[in-house]
């Protein structure tokens, strides 16, 4: 981490322009190390390198390939603690979370590795005598991965690993917040466990310089796909450029998330699943409930006991395992969490708990009656912060959750596992989990969601949809006879 360079076919590089900026720690603002400054000039060699290598590695046998992922399971396991502590410091991840992401991206590893010796097509039917047809699967080549800062590890693992094990070569552009544990500590664990050289490539850029990189993706003719998360607003101009070049893209954006608190429900365990779901790494995570819809039957039982559980989360420093709450990623991101709740404050919403600022933390903070006009109900705050609403019952609730232009995932707290299961059935999202909070993914689910949360679907079972190119393909055992 004391000097993250681009790493490209096979070595490392420093900036074409010879410039770097500070790495900063979240937690004590101290700087990490120099980190290279990348612009198009930088992007361009990746995408090369990159596309050189595509020939060799598209045809690699699968065993070569599967090789590469369970060796490189096995180094990010046996790198474990040195992992952990350097998400800590990077991006002020906890242990928790930081448990959670290494235990991810091991198992995304693994599970890569199966896609080598996945069916690659299909024989089909043809009403054309003397042909057989099939639908035949085939890497498309160069895929640009733009990855956050917010789950560095586990995000650009997710990014990167499925196209490579279907064959594909890519250039991986990591946040500026995270450019080691999102970018350079994945090119080196894959060139230990013997991932061709160009086969994976990484360009860090300066704060503020992304869009030079991803125009730089977006207008090579040799790439091929693009895959972004982040947020809504960015991933809506990608989308916009990616069309002027008709390129496909998928995106996994914003996140708007509820959790229904049904009349039924066992109240205890809500407030436990609301508080984990609500404030795992700061709230700082896509799938972080946003919004509590509680049935008015349970809603004083449940109001007062999640504030006081929420009230004594422990906030500071992420490298100690008592911490739950540690620092947000830097002073812009705090800055706008204090301006969100003074501004519902100010229109008439209470603070349940939390609610003042601790720099560089914010405390886990509940808010109620807050109006439907203010950023915090409108759009998603990154970070931990979370609305309460009553209503009148679950069925209400539901009406409420749809009203978002976001749609990622929600939640349902029920006894009543049927009626939950047809109340999912009427939530406009990607993903609904009942009985669990909204925190949830494992590399082999179809992860994504619907509205202005984007389209297309992350994880190793559907990854082939996104990364291959479908090619019909038809042979003829005898000539042909033609009318004419």
């Amino acid at each position: 981490m004391d000097e993250v360079r681009h790493f490209i076919g096979g070595t490392w590089a420093d900036a074409a322009s010879g410039r770097t900026y500070d790495n900063r720690s979240p937690w004590s603002g101290a700087v990490i190390g120099a980190v290279a400054a990348g612009d198009d000039e930088d992007a361009r060699r990746a995408i090369d390198a990159a596309h050189r290598a595509f020939g060799e590695w598209s045809r690699a046998a699968p065993a070569r390939r599967q090789t590469v992922f369970l060796r490189a399971a096995d180094i990010l396991e046996g790198r474990r603690a040195a992992v952990r502590e350097a998400l800590a410091r990077e991006t002020g991840c906890g242990a928790v979370f930081g448990e959670i992401q290494v235990d991810f991206a091991v198992s995304l590893l693994r599970q890569a590795a199966q896609l080598a010796y996945q069916p690659v097509g299909q024989l089909l039917a043809s009403d054309v005598p003397g042909t057989q047809a099939l639908a035949v699967r085939r890497p498309v080549g160069v895929v640009g991965a733009i990855a956050p800062w917010n789950a560095s590890l586990s995000l650009s693992g997710r990014a990167i690993a499925g196209p490579l094990a279907l064959g594909n070569t890519v250039v991986l552009k990591p946040s500026e917040e995270a450019p080691w544990t999102g970018g350079g500590l994945w090119a080196e664990i894959l060139h230990e466990a013997g991932l061709p050289d160009g086969v994976l490539n990484v360009v860090t850029h300066a704060p503020g310089e992304a869009g030079v990189i991803a125009d730089a993706l977006l207008a090579s003719r040799r790439v091929k796909r693009i895959n972004f998360t982040g947020s809504t607003p960015t991933g809506r101009r990608l989308a916009e450029k990616a069309g002027t070049h008709l390129k496909r893209v998928v995106l996994q954006l914003s996140g708007q998330n509820p959790m229904i608190v049904a009349e039924d429900a066992d109240v205890d365990y809500a407030v436990e699943a609301a508080a984990y779901g609500a404030f795992l790494h700061q709230g700082q995570l896509c799938m972080c409930a946003r919004r509590i819809y509680v049935a008015r039957a349970v809603a004083d039982e449940f109001l007062t006991k999640f504030a006081a559980k929420v009230a004594a989360l422990p906030t500071g420093d992420p490298a100690d395992p008592a911490t739950v709450v540690g620092p947000v990623i830097n002073e812009w991101a705090l800055a706008m969490l204090e301006r969100r709740v003074k501004q519902a404050v100010d229109a008439g919403a209470r603070i349940l708990a939390g609610g003042e600022a601790q720099a560089p933390c914010y405390p886990a903070t509940v808010l109620a009656d807050v109006p439907a006009d203010t950023e915090l109900a409108e759009v998603e705050t990154f970070g931990p912060i979370v609305t309460v609403e009553v209503v009148e019952s679950a069925e209400d609730a539901v009406d409420h959750a749809n009203r978002s232009d976001l749609g990622l995932v929600a939640s349902i707290i029920s006894r009543d596992v049927p009626g939950a299961m047809r109340l999912a059935a009427r939530l406009e999202v990607g993903i609904v989990h009942v009985n669990d909070q909204t925190v949830n993914d494992e590399p082999q689910m179809p992860f994504g969601g619907v509205k202005d949360t984007g389209w297309g679907r992350f994880g190793v079972g559907v990854a082939a949809e996104e990364f291959t190119e479908l090619q019909w393909l038809s042979v003829r055992e005898q000539n042909r006879t033609f009318p004419f």
